[in-house]
């Protein structure tokens, strides 16, 4: 501070603070040796408060207006002073503006994954982030808790802070939560009023107020993302056609196999057997809550029988259920000579000496003659 400076303070004092900044919360007033005159003006805008200090102890308290300092509005200074009949010299003290204007727009995220425990699929990871809006509602708690002697603060210094607040009751929110894991993107504004609910009593320790919290997104892993998308299609798809489309595909694959009868064998194998597995799990998934609109028109393999392996011109082919051994008996490729066996079997055996095949090949009775 130069000379003229000096002198301009010996005439002039006026108290402000004039900021062109968006992030400073707290600014003490920079004056030359901290010398306040009798009758200065004190000048507080709107969005801001100014705290007087006295030697480290909190005293006065200024809400916007225009203030001639006297002993009449600095009653608490007056008494740490020991001002009785008023002053006419200057004074030291400290003055601090506060900004209670609203800082909007701050990030938050998790910086390392949050660990975890659904029930289907098991330890996973999430990731989550969003903005929120902050102002200060009590400057002298806010000084004292905060502050300290600094002479400048802004938003940035006290960031971490509050994102570590955040942080700490989105984990507390979630695992609390008891939700699916797919359910969360759904569920934003629910879960977002939950964590608001939850830092309002730590914000309030520093003399903040959270006054708008958003939850923009929660993540998780890829792989966790698509066991999500299968299930949701499985939950939409018609069984009984997916079960058809598998055993098509499977026949195809198997008929552009060189491996010739026996591929087709195989084939037919693979598609009926992927087919029963998908229908059985359909099934035991569930039960009895089908309603009339869902079942298949397919009817239920037949209870009570076994499918079979059958050797055509001496390669294994099938296994086949009773409507297509009836199919090939009518054909000729299934005869009581003919061997057959399934899983229940040690080893390949005539048609005729299987019990529950013998009415394949009982004799059809002619048609009735003619009148």
């Amino acid at each position: 501070m130069g000379f003229f400076d000096k002198l301009r303070n010996e005439f002039i004092d006026i108290i402000e603070f004039l900021d062109n900044s968006q992030n400073t919360i707290v600014y003490r007033f920079d004056r030359y040796q901290n010398e306040i005159k009798n009758g200065a003006k004190l000048i507080v805008r709107e969005g801001q408060q100014a705290v007087f200090l006295n030697e480290g102890v909190i005293a006065d308290v200024f809400q916007p207006g225009t203030y001639t300092l006297t002993t009449q509005n600095l009653p608490i200074l007056s008494t740490l002073k020991g001002w009785k009949y008023g002053f006419d010299s200057p004074f030291k003290a400290e003055v601090y503006f506060v900004s209670t204007r609203q800082f909007i727009d701050q990030k938050w995220g998790t910086k390392n994954g949050i660990t975890l425990q659904d029930d289907r699929f098991g330890m996973l990871e999430i990731r989550a982030f969003g903005t929120y809006t902050f102002k200060i509602s009590d400057a002298v708690l806010f000084i004292k808790e905060i502050v300290g002697t600094n002479e400048l603060f802004t938003s940035e210094q006290i960031g971490e802070q509050l994102k570590s607040i955040i942080v700490s009751r989105f984990t507390d929110a979630i695992a609390e939560a008891h939700m699916p894991v797919e359910t969360y993107a759904a569920n934003l504004n629910e879960l977002s009023e939950v964590i608001f609910n939850y830092m309002k009593h730590e914000f309030a320790a520093y003399g903040l107020v959270v006054s708008k919290f958003i939850l923009e997104n929660v993540s998780m892993p890829e792989e966790i993302k698509k066991e999500i998308f299968e299930l949701s299609r499985l939950n939409k798809v018609d069984i009984s056609r997916l079960m058809q489309y598998k055993s098509a595909k499977a026949i195809e694959a198997a008929a552009n196999n060189p491996s010739g009868v026996a591929g087709v064998g195989v084939g037919m194998g693979a598609g009926f057997g992927m087919a029963q597995q998908m229908a059985q799990s359909f099934n035991q998934q569930s039960g009895s809550a089908l309603s009339s609109s869902t079942v298949s028109n397919t009817p239920p393999p037949l209870p009570n029988f076994i499918s079979y392996f059958v050797a055509v011109n001496n390669q294994q082919a099938g296994p086949f259920d009773e409507k297509q051994l009836m199919d090939l008996a009518k054909n000729g490729q299934l005869t009581t000579e003919t061997l057959v066996w399934n899983s229940g079997m040690s080893n390949w055996m005539k048609a005729e000496s299987i019990a529950e095949l013998k009415d394949l090949f009982k004799p059809t009775p002619p048609p009735l003659p003619n009148n």
